[in-house]
């Protein structure tokens, strides 16, 4: 992801937040397969684990997931382990980076005649588009082995911890479902169809490219265009933009 210093967003808890607003990330690996394609990718919700450091330090945190074993990418990283297996190496944890994005649903075009001080006075002004993401890079344990009373303690918590963080922060209910409401041997054979994925995160990374690099005028037209529009999209951007243009008149100050 290219960053402009001016867009780059350097405070992990406000990433770790907007990697918890909005967990599907797109789960990216290059591993080397005979059968399956170097570089893919798949949506999966993630739990963003954050935990307490002794020495005062902010942890990055750790993403938890599962996907099916059916998936060809869930299918290279069991390759990847059992190769590493073979060769004497019994960790969880491959050798290989893998990242993880997480992308705002608020994103848009940028229409030159929002800006309404640059175009009248020399028309210098071109298309853009404005989001927020964030992005997650570290090494990653596989739980795969549905024998293994580790995995199946990893993807019983994962899957409570999953269905509990949605059923709360995403839909809001004061009683939420859970996974002891479905029959046990159900979800035994559920949890035999799925591996389990843990990422320590060694580099949390994002932006919000919110109209910062504009003059005052254009931003304030970039706010009244949005706006205009009357749509959900349009007034979450016009927020984010004057939120973020606040943060960098209040720096000037």
């Amino acid at each position: 992801m290219y960053i402009r210093a001016i867009h780059a967003e350097a405070q992990i808890a406000v990433l770790q937040q907007l990697i918890r607003d909005h967990p599907l990330g797109i789960f990216t690996t290059a591993i080397k397969s005979q059968q399956h394609p170097l570089i893919q990718s798949s949506h999966i919700p993630f739990v963003l684990d954050v935990p307490d450091t002794t020495d005062g330090t902010v942890s990055n945190g750790i993403l938890r997931g599962h996907m099916a074993k059916q998936n060809p990418q869930a299918k290279v990283l069991m390759e990847a382990l059992a190769a590493q297996h073979e060769q004497g190496n019994t960790s969880l944890e491959l050798a290989d980076e893998v990242l993880v994005l997480f992308t705002v649903p608020q994103h848009h075009y940028v229409t030159p005649k929002f800006y309404t001080e640059t175009k009248p006075a020399t028309a210098k002004v071109v298309p853009t588009w404005n989001y927020a993401a964030a992005q997650a890079y570290g090494k990653i344990k596989i739980y795969c082995d549905s024998k293994s009373e580790q995995t199946g303690s990893y993807l019983q918590r994962q899957i409570e911890d999953l269905s509990n963080q949605s059923e709360t922060s995403i839909m809001g209910y004061s009683k939420p479902w859970t996974v002891s409401e479905a029959p046990k041997p159900y979800i035994d054979i559920m949890k035999k169809n799925i591996i389990g994925i843990e990422i320590k995160i060694d580099r949390l990374e994002g932006k919000f490219k919110m109209s910062q690099e504009m003059g005052k005028g254009d931003r304030e037209g970039v706010i009244k265009g949005f706006e205009s529009l009357n749509t959900d999209v349009g007034k979450g951007i016009a927020e984010m933009v004057k939120e973020r243009n606040e943060q960098k008149d209040s720096q000037k100050s």
